[in-house]
């Protein structure tokens, strides 16, 4: 068995957990919380760096899991070892399996994407709900995209509810963002992307638009849409038909929809 030092819920790193779930300190190095054997086996694909490990050797019963442990251990800046009690005061599942990290997002920069003649990239404009973009990742990682570009984020990509939603993908999408709208308009246009934006207001179907070249989907928050400044470009609104009662579709759906039909027309599915 491994020899860590044993730690309380008074101690710093136990306290930080708490910071970080309910975003109550500062997180500049974008750590998030990674629970349960299938998160830490994602950690360990993606290669993405664990600040801190916490152990609770009370809560594991898989032999997976104690071996996966000791990996976990031997990756992580930090590790230690936490009493039942711990582990259940720091969890957010009912039934936690004696793993837990923090573990820190992928950094990329805009300057280090390379795109393809026939590149796929979402916009998230001012999306608010966590769950909707963890969504919106997993979507993208479904249907090979290139990235996520943000504009006017309104929600934390650590959040709880994003890393869960995301299925882990969070840690492979690239995702980059941009302070201003402006300045992620002339990114796109420098790259040469066709830009559509997901409006229902004077837009075509979403089956008649080209995807042909590189592509860049707009979305936007449910309450507001899309950001203003995003219009007055010439860029083309497209739609997809609504049939019954309701006016729109939860975004992560509707982006869905929009991203497979990209991806069908560029590989000719």
């Amino acid at each position: 068995m491994m020899e860590l030092q044993a730690i309380g819920v008074q101690h710093p790193a136990v306290r930080q957990v708490q910071h970080i779930q309910n975003n109550t300190a500062p997180n500049r190095y974008k750590l998030f919380v990674a629970e349960g054997l299938w998160a830490h086996n994602m950690l360990l694909e993606a290669g993405a760096p664990i600040d801190t490990f916490f152990w609770c050797p009370e809560a594991i019963y898989a032999d997976e899991a104690h071996r996966r442990a000791e990996e976990i251990a031997a990756r992580a800046d930090r590790s230690f070892r936490i009493s039942l009690r711990t582990l259940e005061k720091i969890s957010e599942r009912d039934k936690p399996d004696g793993l837990l990290s923090l573990a820190a997002l992928p950094r990329w920069g805009v300057d280090d994407l390379r795109f393809g003649r026939t590149a796929l990239v979402l916009v998230a404009d001012g999306l608010e709900i966590p769950g909707n973009l963890g969504t919106l990742i997993r979507s993208l990682d479904a249907c090979g995209a290139d990235c996520l570009v943000l504009t006017n984020r309104k929600t934390r990509l650590t959040h709880p509810k994003v890393i869960r939603a995301s299925q882990g993908t969070i840690l492979t999408v690239p995702t980059v963002e941009f302070e201003q709208t402006a300045d992620a308009v002339g990114w796109l246009r420098r790259h040469r992307f066709t830009v559509l934006l997901a409006d229902t207001d004077e837009a075509v179907n979403y089956r008649r638009a080209d995807y042909s070249g590189r592509t860049a989907l707009v979305v936007g928050s449910e309450r507001y849409g899309i950001g203003k400044e995003w219009y007055g470009h010439g860029f083309q609104r497209v739609a997809v038909p609504m049939l019954g009662s309701g006016d729109s579709l939860n975004v992560s759906v509707s982006a869905s929809v929009l991203l497979y039909e990209a991806r069908a027309r560029k590989s000719d599915w």
